[in-house]
């Protein structure tokens, strides 16, 4: 064949591919075998190894990923990515219908009811029809450019079914399904790897991968809702038909209803069946149907006036206690938890939540056999609201705190609060673990690829005595581990490596010290500087610390005259553990802080350590002592607090800058 026929057969091969993909990723109805689609596979990639000057990055055989980036550049959005004002319950929704036909002079208005996808919002760029770009939502008007990750995922097109010329912007979510995530999690606690919270975070996290191979792996869906430009339409239901015609998947569920009563009865129905679809929803959108009268009603501040959120109440289920067991933490601290028949709540499948104490037992009345309700407070931690004393049948058992630790049989003592127990034996193995769970943590030394499971091992196999020990391991120590391969076993080793480096207050946090949170290891980094001074460092300089008291200045004081402490410190120092000398800045000095919801650029940790860094304080909760709180995507409840308080609240965007970053 001529090259000009080469060409030819590539291009061809490739609209097929992509025929064929749509036909199975989109429409559920493939057209031929796996086997058939395989070889066409085949014969394009052999054709591209062949002819390298015809390699296109949009070819179907790309899709597994690109080669990893750096960093992400950043992503403009010509017409702003807003986010949606919400409406928490009827009566707001019904103000909300006011104010439309009121704007609108209209009795009735016809709306667009769409589930809310709990996901990440992105926008694709398409040129000539062909895919050219895409990125996150960010502050609304930048975001992170993740083209090359974007186009692992099967459910973009790369190319547009219909063709269309000039710039085509799309936008939607991109979502994880239930199934998806539960295999991700299940394979990520095999490898003793961190597991996702939701699908939401699964998904945020897979789509900022800077090696796309990972999200190629980690089969991520996308539901398109909006055409932004290129392709109008008159109302919002034939954008949503242009977009399917387009290749695109939507919303499988929407509805054209007439008036906020109809839109009542779309919301109720998915509220109650929300647990039947096989991705996670935390509510529906309703939007004026016509585009001329949404634009006629425009923008307030940072959403449209023309659609609203409705967010279902918080999710409970019933399930049953079957048993009530012992954690013991890294400082001794005996924890009741309860373990459930598993239970999918709020996105996840959840078999087990801590019972906290023994009086938080009691004052529930837990037994084990109890049929209980559970939910997520704040939507990640699993908590048992109450038992159901109805559906008792007297067989029950009450449960009681045990007089001796679990794992190594001391006597427990009361702990200084007077509602908990504690083992008082500083060599107890359950201690230890926790102890060098709690130093490789994502606050701490922030070490990837080492979870419990890989712990547990290392201890049993006596390949570690201590957190230490770590950074002396070897490839050959791990490769025979269980689920321990050799690529495992190298990122492993690297993720040691990269990890000598950090700063005086991540390494104060790692050591557990008693009573020593994050703020208070940024406090001690801040006024010290180096770890030396502060093991020099006086009682009564201890005590005299903003905010310390006399417990928290003992506490530190008794660690760094521990002569086992020492020897510990000392040991990190020889394997190579470099502290990077704090540097002072007073620039957030006064000013106290609160994140709330996802944000694009950096994680919540990050932030917060940079807040400390700069002066300021993080805290995790809002008071009328607040000084901001920084909202990203899918706010929770602490914005109502902040309203309620009248703290400043205030986005990403001008909080990064606030803190430095452009």
């Amino acid at each position: 064949m001529s090259k000009d026929d080469i060409k030819s057969k590539i291009e061809t091969l490739r609209k097929e591919i992509e025929y064929h993909n749509h036909r199975y990723y989109v429409l559920d109805d493939p057209e031929i075998s796996d086997r058939e689609y395989d070889l066409l596979l085949r014969e394009l990639e052999k054709l591209e190894i062949e002819n390298p000057e015809f390699l296109d990055p949009n070819s179907p055989t790309q899709r597994v990923g690109a080669k990893p980036s750096k960093k992400f550049r950043p992503f403009h959005h010509d017409v702003p990515m807003l986010s949606i004002a919400n409406a928490m319950n009827e009566e707001e929704l019904e103000k909300w219908d006011e104010r439309v036909r009121k704007a609108l002079s209209v009795n009735e208005v016809e709306y667009c009811c769409e589930l809310k996808f709990d996901g990440s919002s992105i926008s694709l760029i398409y040129e000539d029809g062909q895919f050219i770009s895409g990125g996150t939502r960010g502050d609304g008007e930048d975001g992170e450019d993740i083209t090359p990750n974007l186009r692992t995922i099967k459910t973009i097109p790369l190319f547009l079914q219909k063709d269309l010329v000039g710039e085509v912007v799309i936008r939607g979510e991109v979502i994880m399904s239930k199934e998806a995530f539960e295999k991700l999690n299940k394979k990520s606690e095999e490898e003793g790897l961190k597991i996702f919270a939701n699908p939401r975070n699964a998904a945020a996290g897979s789509l900022r991968q800077l090696n796309p191979r990972i999200t190629a792996s980690r089969r991520l869906e996308f539901f398109a809702y909006s055409i932004v430009s290129g392709a109008e339409a008159k109302t919002q239901s034939e954008q949503l038909e242009k977009l399917k015609k387009l290749g695109f998947v939507v919303s499988p569920h929407w509805e054209k209803v007439q008036g906020i009563e109809e839109a009542k009865k779309f919301l109720k129905k998915w509220e109650e069946k929300r647990n039947e679809l096989p991705f996670e929803i935390d509510g529906a959108v309703i939007k004026v149907n016509k585009i001329s009268d949404q634009e006629k009603m425009g923008y307030v501040s940072r959403s449209p006036r023309w659609a609203i959120a409705y967010k279902f109440t918080a999710e409970e289920q019933e399930t049953i206690v079957e048993d009530i067991d012992i954690q013991v933490g890294r400082k001794g601290t005996l924890t009741p938890v309860a373990h459930l028949k598993p239970v999918r709540v709020a996105g996840s499948v959840v078999s087990r939540a801590t019972l906290h104490n023994k009086e938080e037992v009691k004052r529930k009345d837990i037994r084990i056999g109890d049929h209980v309700l559970i939910h997520k407070a704040g939507d990640v931690i699993p908590e048992v609201i109450r038992s159901i004393k109805e559906k008792r049948k007297g067989d029950e058992k009450v449960f009681k705190m045990p007089t001796n630790c679990p794992v190594c049989g001391t006597d427990v003592v009361e702990d200084d609060s007077g509602i908990g127990v504690r083992c008082p034996n500083k060599k107890c193995f359950a201690q230890h673990r926790e102890g060098i769970i709690h130093f490789v943590s994502r606050s701490a030394f922030d070490i990837e690829h080492i979870g419990p499971a890989l712990i547990d091992q290392l201890l049993d196999n006596k390949l570690i005595e201590d957190a230490a020990d770590l950074f002396t391991l070897k490839h050959g120590d791990l490769a025979g581990l269980e689920r321990m391969a050799n690529k495992s076993a190298q990122n492993v080793i690297d993720s040691l490596k990269e990890h000598k480096k950090i700063t005086l207050a991540r390494f104060i946090y790692a050591l557990g010290i008693t009573h020593v949170g994050e703020q208070t290891a940024d406090d001690l980094s801040s006024h010290f500087e180096t770890i030396d001074n502060l093991k020099n460092a006086k009682l009564d300089e201890l005590e005299n610390l903003f905010g310390l008291g006399e417990i928290v200045a003992k506490s530190i004081y008794d660690y760094f005259h521990d002569e086992k402490n020492i020897r510990f410190i000392n040991k990190l120092l020889d394997v190579g553990i470099e502290i990077q000398k704090t540097k002072k800045s007073k620039k957030l000095e006064g000013k106290s802080f609160v994140v709330t919801g996802t944000l694009e650029r950096f994680s919540r940790e990050v932030v917060e350590e940079k807040i400390r860094e700069l002066g300021g304080r993080a805290g995790s909760s809002v008071s009328a002592n607040t000084s901001y709180l920084v909202v990203g995507e899918n706010p929770g409840s602490k914005l109502e607090k902040a309203k309620k308080f009248g703290v400043k609240v205030i986005g990403e965007k001008e909080f990064l800058g606030m803190l430095g970053f452009e």
